[in-house]
């Protein structure tokens, strides 16, 4: 289970998310068509190290991963679900790309987690459908994570809030505890059933995150090591937002 933040700690995560927020906003504003990719991980780590923190992926290696991960942004274009590393490659942006911003700031040894996703340009209904059900599939997550409530909750409220969308989120991918490291447990899984699972504790530190599908929920890792697409080609949009578990509405960390 997820260790139980101290007060003093939640203090410094709640700073940390605030300007986690303020960077990803610059780097969404900047998100526009004939941008290369690679110009976006650079601008998250330049305003990250001028502010005097560090960016928390860069150089981190997770589970599983045979190398440190090379970029301080995950840029996720159309059917890269998560994890694109924009550092290896050359994607300029296009209209109508649909492009996942994924981040983790270290703020005083600190550490917090965000996601948002960008409409580039003009793009069609069902892309900017997708968009709007994933950040509603994430706040429905997000309210149904209070103390005393159980793991299952939160993703039968994700489950529930994508019920007859024709949109899936992916089983695969799912949030977890952070704070003192990138990945924490527990293991936040996007779908369940309500009322079981561990029990949600006033002061535990969690991310919820569920990447949402047009088409198919299966994936595929790429050659990179990092990026999994969708196996059918399907874009997927993702919200993320770094939370504190709390005896009421739990507060939410990652807010400019």
């Amino acid at each position: 289970m997820a260790t139980i933040k101290t007060p003093e700690e939640i203090v410094i995560l709640r700073e940390g998310g605030r300007r986690l927020a303020r960077l990803i906003e610059l780097v969404k504003a900047e998100t526009k068509v004939g941008v290369p990719i690679r110009d976006l991980d650079a601008l998250f780590e330049r305003e990250a190290r001028a502010a005097g923190d560090a960016p928390a992926f860069l150089g981190y290696t997770p589970a599983g991963a045979e190398r440190p991960f090379p970029a301080s942004l995950c840029v996720s274009v159309n059917d890269e679900a998560v994890h694109g590393v924009p550092t290896e490659s050359d994607y300029v942006l296009q209209d109508g790309d649909i492009v996942s911003l994924d981040a983790g700031l270290t703020h005083q040894g600190l550490i917090t987690d965000m996601c948002t996703t960008v409409a580039v340009g003009t793009v069609d209904e069902i892309g900017l459908e997708l968009i709007t059900v994933a950040k509603k599939a994430l706040m429905a997550g997000i309210h149904a994570a209070r103390g005393g409530d159980r793991l299952g909750d939160i993703g039968a409220a994700i489950d529930a809030e994508l019920d007859e969308t024709g949109f899936g989120a992916i089983p695969d991918l799912g949030g977890h505890g952070v704070g003192h490291k990138v990945h924490e447990a527990p293991h936040i899984f996007h779908f369940g059933e309500a009322g079981t699972g561990a029990k949600l504790v006033p002061g535990m530190v969690i991310t919820i995150e569920p990447t949402v599908s047009e088409g198919s929920i299966d994936i595929e890792l790429a050659e990179d090591g990092y990026t999994y697409k969708t196996i059918d080609g399907s874009r997927t949009a993702q919200f993320e937002h770094t939370i504190v578990i709390t005896n009421g509405e739990p507060e939410i960390l990652t807010l400019p």
